[in-house]
């Protein structure tokens, strides 16, 4: 357990050194590279831009505004403080300039529908659909996101739990097995520090961010999977961590493909059948 109270430059320097050891064990980049952060707003987003720019990398950051009431202005405030402050170029985008709505309108207008669709499930399809559009324009190496130890211990149960094993073999500090050009490669600086050391180093840098969870994610099945890892100890999460890293290599060799990937006939964008999943949750509120 980290005692904020004693929270030192000691602890400071331990931290960010970790981040620069996994950014380096991995070849994730070097700092001629162009690198794009997804940052929400968030103390994981804002730690991880941070430290790339103390230490002399090459960002830019890009944010998209769900509209999910104040909570969305309260983080876009402060992510374009932050990036002002720091001197980073920041891309904002926007649920209701690209979709005609926000997440709360768009998730209404489903139910209505009675199309069932976690609120997470819908906003994590639209801002990825979103954010790798802009990365294929500014073209960096990679875009860096803000995962961290305790969100991928969550993802690797989960897709266990459901024998989502194709999934399973995308994940890790860096994501995905298929290259396509109109694919941006994501890396996770963040993948072995905890939650808890993240929100440690941000309250001691004093990072203007919210750290409550988002109201709309009452709803996320990974809520519960977090509250039973967080009942096991973070010993169980580094455990799962360290399984998952030790049959990623098989997984990966299992699920490759040299199929020819599908774009979709209204955007373009990679997709797995005739819609991606972008177009399928838009073509469902048309409708």
């Amino acid at each position: 357990m980290i005692n904020k109270n004693k929270y030192n430059c000691k602890h400071i320097a331990k931290f960010e050194q970790k981040i620069l050891r996994t950014i380096k064990k991995y070849k994730f980049f070097d700092k001629k590279d162009k690198i794009l952060v997804a940052a929400s707003g968030g103390k994981d987003s804002t730690v991880i831009l941070y430290i790339l720019k103390k230490y002399g990398y090459n960002i830019e950051a890009t944010t998209v505004d769900t509209s999910i009431s104040t909570y969305s202005k309260k983080n876009l405030t402060n992510i374009k403080g932050f990036c002002k402050e720091h001197g980073i170029k920041l891309h904002t985008m926007s649920f209701r300039e690209e979709f005609g709505y926000g997440l709360c309108s768009l998730q209404s207008i489903l139910v209505r529908k009675g199309i069932k669709f976690k609120s997470c499930t819908a906003c994590g399809v639209l801002r990825r659909y979103l954010i790798n559009k802009k990365a294929r324009v500014l073209k960096p190496k990679v875009i860096v996101t803000g995962h961290n130890l305790d969100d991928e211990a969550q993802s690797v149960l989960i897709n266990l739990l459901k024998n989502n094993l194709g999934i399973l073999a995308r994940l890790g500090p860096k994501t995905g097995i298929v290259k396509d050009k109109k694919f941006v490669p994501r890396v996770k600086p963040l993948y072995f520090v905890s939650e808890e050391e993240i929100a440690a180093y941000s309250k001691a840098m004093n990072f203007p961010v919210i750290y409550e969870r988002c109201p709309c994610a009452s709803d996320s099945y990974r809520n519960h999977i977090r509250e039973l890892l967080n009942k096991t100890g973070e010993k169980t999460k580094e455990n799962i961590i360290k399984y998952f890293l030790e049959i990623l290599p098989k997984l990966r060799k299992e699920f490759q493909t040299n199929e020819k990937i599908n774009y979709c006939k209204i955007c373009k964008e990679p997709a797995k059948a005739e819609l991606c999943q972008s177009c399928k949750i838009l073509s469902l509120i048309a409708q």
